[in-house]
């Protein structure tokens, strides 16, 4: 187990160095997204049509679990229906929250973030981009993002 705890940490470091979308999406919809307990700050872009993602990305500053979070988050969410995304944010909140009874597979490389609900501080690290992604489809730009 420790081994895959591991290449759990490997995952989320690799995201927090280098993360994935990391940019500004001119004329796309976006939302922000702010967590006071740790001080991340985070910007979510989304570009839809007809329905399905055709690109996300993020822009912003915070701990790792955040950034890579976000990172991670952009790579699941692209190409995939509006359905789709609010089904992988339900696993995912899921898997932080209470853990997942067989979700490991739908979310892939999500995952890693299984560990995150035994330190509930770190929830909202993980669900920030999340919930700030949910708030930008639903055109909540000016609204705070809130991530219980």
């Amino acid at each position: 187990m420790s081994d895959l705890r591991d290449l759990y940490q490997e995952v989320i470091l690799d995201h927090s160095r280098k993360p994935r979308n990391f940019r500004v999406l001119q004329h796309a919809r976006c939302a922000n997204g702010h967590n006071p307990l740790c001080g991340d700050r985070v910007s979510i872009f989304l570009d839809i049509e007809r329905g399905v993602i055709r690109e996300v990305s993020f822009q912003g500053t915070g701990c790792a679990i955040s950034t890579a979070s976000a990172s991670m988050m952009t790579e699941a969410l692209k190409g995939k229906t509006l359905e789709e995304a609010h089904r992988l944010f339900g696993l995912f909140h899921e898997l932080v929250t209470t853990g997942s009874d067989g979700a490991e597979e739908a979310l892939g490389k999500l995952a890693v973030f299984e560990g995150v609900r035994e330190f509930p501080v770190r929830v909202k690290c993980a669900t920030l981009p999340w919930h700030t992604f949910r708030a930008a489809v639903e055109g909540k730009a000016d609204e705070p993002v809130r991530t219980e």
